[in-house]
């Protein structure tokens, strides 16, 4: 029932103690969101009866999905938001890494 919740959670619990630094724990939330997607899009594409089911009933789709699964009004803007910021510093990131190598 509330197993993607704890997963999820866990893993970024555990990416703020093992990394201690906010770039990499960017990096893990980031990777965390992209691999939802990802098993989401495939599951659905790739045309196994029943596979995109299960996928869909033990994984959220992505972070804001599984937000909204468990919270709404203000904790769950404040938290969209929260997300939006870490992305927007993903983002702040890559770019920056794609400029230096130049």
């Amino acid at each position: 029932m509330y197993i993607d919740a704890i997963v999820v959670v866990a893993l970024i619990i555990v990416a703020f103690c093992w990394f201690r630094r906010i770039s990499k724990t960017v990096y893990a939330v980031a990777i965390i969101d992209i691999f939802l997607r990802l098993l989401n899009y495939i599951s659905a594409n790739i045309g196994i009866k029943g596979f995109h089911k299960w996928v869909s009933a033990v994984f959220p789709a992505s972070l804001p999905d599984l937000l909204d699964n468990y919270m709404s009004g203000v904790v769950l803007t404040v938290f969209v938001w929260i997300y939006v910021g870490l992305m927007v510093i993903f983002l702040f990131y890559i770019v920056r890494a794609f400029l230096r190598k130049k």
